[in-house]
């Protein structure tokens, strides 16, 4: 069984800044593209970004360049770096996985981390 553990949510000023953690740990898998999603107050969830086992990097149009996906294959360990984050920008932010292992390849989610961005 694989989990995936979010970390680095919270509450941050307009304009300021949050790093988001993923960590994928079990037993014998491999993990395919990773990304963050996120769900915004009464609408469905939503891709934020995803990176590839070779690092080709995909982007929300919403990003504006404002965040960054990156990825430690080491460590199982995917980030997004948030820059100069807006009110609109508050949600659930989930990390989701494509694995493999053993022929059999599946999707798992994190439990979600909360970001708020208020002043």
């Amino acid at each position: 069984q694989v989990q995936l553990v979010e970390s680095g949510g919270g509450l941050v000023q307009p304009g300021g800044s949050l790093r988001l953690s993923c960590a994928a740990s079990g037993s014998s898998f491999g993990i395919e593209t990773m990304g963050w999603y996120r769900r915004l107050p009464g609408k469905q969830r939503e891709l934020v970004a995803a990176i590839s086992s070779g690092g080709t990097t995909h982007y929300a149009d919403s990003d504006q360049g404002r965040f960054t996906i990156s990825r430690d294959n080491a460590k199982n360990t995917v980030y997004l770096q948030m820059n100069s984050l807006k009110p609109e920008d508050t949600a659930v932010y989930y990390c989701n996985a494509v694995l493999f292992s053993s022929g059999r390849r599946w999707t798992d989610w994190g439990q979600g981390t909360q970001v708020t961005v208020s002043s």
